[in-house]
Formats: C-alpha cells, structure tokens, sequence
C-alpha cells in the first residue's frame, strides 16, 4: 500500500475521530426527533400534513423560486420536470454522460432518448462552449425548434447537472438554450446552497429538479422536489405527482395517467428540521474542504477539486483529481483497505450497454475525467483549520 495514502487516511480518520469513515451520512439531532415525533403522534406520516407545506414553501423561499413541489425521490422530481417542460416520446434530452444514472432514467421514463455531451474541466458539468460547436453541426432548427439532422428526432431539452455540488456555466447554458430553442431543466440534484453569480442553482431552468436522498447536504430519508417560478406548471406537477387526481370531497378522479410521487409528511418533518441546519452545514463543507486541501498538498500528484470562480459551492462531495500518471484503483483500494470510505465517480452514461445506441458526441474529456477522480469523506463536522 503507497505510504502517503496511508498517511492521509490516518489524517482523515484523525480529522473525524472515526477507524471508519463513512463517504457521507446524514447529521441528526433532537430537532429532527421533535418533528418527525410529532408526525407519529398527530398520526399525520403520508401524504398529506402540514410538514409538506412546510417544507415546500421553506424550500422554495431558500432557492429564491415562487414554487417547490416535494415528491418521493430525485428521480422522480426530474422525470415530472421533463414532462411538464414539455419533454415528450421520441424527443433527444441534452445531457453530460458524465452523470448518476437517474439523469438518463428520468428521461428514458418520458420515452425520450438521451443524448450525451460532453464537460469542462473547470466545473465537471455540460461544456457550452463545446456544445455550441457541435449543435452547429449536428443540428438545425426548422418552425422553431431544434432537430438532429442525423436521426430527423427533435431535440427538446437540455439537462445540465451540477456535479458534487459545483455550478455548471450557466449564463452561456441560458443564451444556448435560447439560441436553439431549449427548454433548460436543471438537474440540481447535488446542489443545494450552490449559488452561481449569487443567484441559486435550480433557479435558471424553466422546471428543476432537486434531491434529499440520504446522503446528500440535508435528506428527507428519500425525498426530492420540483423547482419553478411558473405557477401553472407547479399546479401541473402538483396535480400529476398525486396521481393527477381531481379535487372533490369524496369521488376519485382521475383525468390522465399520474404517478404516486407524493412526499410522506414524516419525511417532510425530518426535511424541515434539517432545512433549519442548512447554513451551519454549508460553512461547514467550506471549512472541510479548506482541511483537505491543506491534507492534500502533501501527496505527489493529486488536486482538491475547488469550486469554479463563478460558483459559490456547497462541497456536497469532496472531490480529489489525480494525475494521470497515478492509477485510480489503487487509490480507492488504499484508502478504503485504511476505512476511509472513498468511490470512484460514475461509470458514464455512454459506456452502459443499455445507453449504447444513444446519441453520443465527442467525449474527451469525459473519458479523461473519469479515471483521474475519487470522492472522499464529506461529512459535515467541526473543523480546526488554525
């Protein structure tokens, strides 16, 4: 086993006073214990309470949009963002390959088809400089929208993803949009308390989406929600993720085919308590990853990924980028055989076997990229940085 990661696990281990450290777990207190308490008590743990309000409206006012809709899971809030923008069967999504798999998911359940872009160094996120270069040839738009000259299918949407919590470049992502006619639909899974130029991720899309899995800077246990400023289309969303049921004090009706994508009350209550935690667990990424880059100048051949100048970054993940001359594996096998939890980033998309017959563009930096990155503990603690 290489003596310097070693060294670093033991200082990770020392860091969080732990012989394991988990990659990222949830942080509770008597707080989260008094809400969800509450919810056992009054017997109000599904679908409906005053929790999912709550939460809603607490979300929504911290992303700065008129509207958040809380539903079951990330995925879920992507798949009904597509949807109500607009995304229909036969339609190309624009969307990194370098992304989890719930990204292309959420637009296979549209019946839509993926298309695969590739990302910049700088942010790990969509390139819209490469991006526009290659829609110029690839692409042409006819009666105002844009088409794939290759496959005649029209592309509709374009899904850039903030990757481990580090905005994407999105003033030239909008004017994209705009200039080929897409509806842009952020998955802001990961990014929470990122903001770009001072205005918050999940805000720039026509409908975003946004995720509270377990291990992601606050959770609802799972959980996610849809982000917009248009109201109609959150009274849609509203209305297809409770399986578009029509109000009416006993009949049920039903007038097109919706999903059960309702968020339980219980899991709203733990997502208020740790809403009100969420500024404290910000400054406390920041400070961490501050620790790690100190940890980190001492090995030969590794960066600590740091947020892009235009991002203010939520650090969902710490991110190590190794030279190339450095093999991943025996990282990730080093540090994990020390107990420090630590993954590689996701397979791409286009090297799936079920994503293989999806359109795909140059991937360069994509294929470089993953073999050069590993996640490491994330956790948000307390951190001496004296």
């Amino acid at each position: 086993m290489n003596k310097q990661w070693m060294q670093f696990a033991e200082q990770v281990k020392q860091l969080y006073g732990k012989d394991f450290v988990p990659l990222h777990e949830p942080t509770f207190d008597d707080k989260e214990l008094e809400y969800v308490t509450d919810c056992v008590k009054t017997g109000w743990v599904s679908s409906v309470g005053a929790y999912v309000t709550k939460f809603e409206e607490e979300l929504a006012k911290f992303v700065g949009v008129k509207r958040a809709v809380a539903v079951v899971n990330g995925t879920a809030a992507l798949h009904i963002a597509l949807k109500v923008a607009g995304v229909e069967a036969d339609d190309e999504v624009l969307m990194p390959s370098l992304t989890f798999i719930a990204t292309a998911n959420a637009v296979s359940y549209c019946g839509a088809i993926p298309h695969f872009i590739d990302v910049h160094q700088e942010t790990l996120g969509v390139d819209p400089f490469k991006l526009d270069i290659y829609l110029q040839e690839v692409a042409e738009i006819r009666n105002g929208e844009l088409f794939n000259k290759q496959t005649n299918r029209r592309i509709k949407a374009l899904v850039p993803m903030h990757t481990f919590g580090h905005a994407v470049h999105l003033d030239e992502l909008v004017d994209l949009a705009e200039k080929y006619h897409l509806v842009l639909v952020e998955d802001a899974a990961e990014s929470l308390g990122t903001y770009y130029k001072g205005k918050h991720t999940g805000s720039f899309g026509k409908v975003n989406a946004m995720s509270f899995n377990g291990n992601k800077i606050i959770t609802t246990g799972g959980g996610g929600a849809i982000l917009t400023d248009d109201e109609i289309l959150a009274d849609y969303a509203k209305h297809l993720t409770t399986t578009a049921k029509v109000p009416h004090k006993w009949e049920y009706v039903h007038d097109e085919i919706g999903y059960n994508y309702r968020m339980p009350n219980i899991n709203a209550a733990l997502g208020c308590a740790q809403l009100e935690k969420l500024e404290q667990f910000l400054i406390q990424k920041k400070a961490l990853a501050d620790k790690y880059e100190e940890l980190v100048a001492s090995l030969e051949g590794v960066k600590l990924f740091k947020q892009p100048v235009h991002s203010n970054s939520n650090y969902w993940l710490q991110t190590l980028v190794l030279d190339e001359s450095l093999e991943r594996d025996e990282v990730l096998g080093s540090l994990n055989e020390q107990g420090v939890m630590s993954r590689p980033i996701w397979q791409p998309m286009h090297e799936l076997e079920i994503m293989k017959d999806c359109p795909t563009m140059d991937l360069s930096v994509t294929n470089r990229l993953k073999k050069r990155i590993v996640n490491i503990s994330s956790t948000p603690i307390e951190v001496n940085n004296e």
